[in-house]
């Protein structure tokens, strides 16, 4: 029987969910998923952001039970120190705190303008100023770390807490066709493409809960 449950909402539209997931891939621990429907009020809280504090994705491990996916990646970071989710360096660990919380709090404008929705494939997507600044900033990030670190992955070889951050960004431009320069694309791609990436996709795919104030129309 696996030692943790992860409660998450949808996997196609549930970037937060995402998070955890991938959080919890990455510890490396053993874990089973507990998924709430659309239908219930907590899941269209969350996905509808018509609340300002949710309670999913939700941790519960060896009798610990944790919310919010920096406080799970912290937890997890002290009892599985050995996967890394944060920077072993001092310095290099706070700029990875400081980029995974400007994630966790800003870029309003993105998550409003291009919500979350793997399924979804808009080609020729318009995005307006205030997303694109968001974009601009996102891009910015990428870029900074490649060039401290050297990459592939936003802090250095092996994949970190950031890298979960922004996966559902990465998501984000593939669904919205968002116009990237080659180093940026290689690194989403890198990110869309990794095993545990990919089994989340097939499970949204799968999934036939939809919710029709999340799909873009035209």
């Amino acid at each position: 029987m696996p030692k943790g449950v992860l409660t998450i909402t949808s996997r196609n539209y549930s970037s937060w969910s995402l998070r955890g997931w991938l959080i919890c891939k990455g510890a490396g621990i053993d874990f089973e998923v507990k998924s709430l429907g659309s239908d219930n009020p907590d899941a269209r809280a969350e996905l509808l952001h018509l609340s300002p504090s949710f309670l999913t994705p939700k941790l519960e491990y060896d009798g610990v039970e944790v919310w919010d996916v920096l406080a799970i990646a912290e937890f997890l970071n002290e009892i599985k120190p050995k996967a890394k989710l944060l920077p072993a360096d001092r310095a290099t660990r706070a700029h990875c705190r400081a980029v995974c919380g400007e994630m966790h709090q800003g870029f309003i404008n993105l998550r409003s303008a291009l919500p979350m929705n793997i399924k979804g494939h808009y080609p020729g997507f318009k995005v307006w100023q205030g997303a694109q600044t968001d974009i601009d900033r996102v891009l910015s990030i990428w870029r900074g770390c490649f060039t401290a670190y050297k990459g592939p992955f936003l802090f250095g070889e092996s994949a970190s807490l950031a890298d979960a951050m922004f996966a559902p960004v990465c998501s984000r431009f593939k669904t919205y066709d968002v116009k990237l320069d080659a180093q940026c694309a290689a690194y989403r791609d890198m990110i869309l493409e990794r095993k545990s990436m990919q089994e989340w996709i097939a499970g949204a795919m799968e999934e036939p809960d939809e919710l029709e104030e999340l799909d873009v129309e035209f």
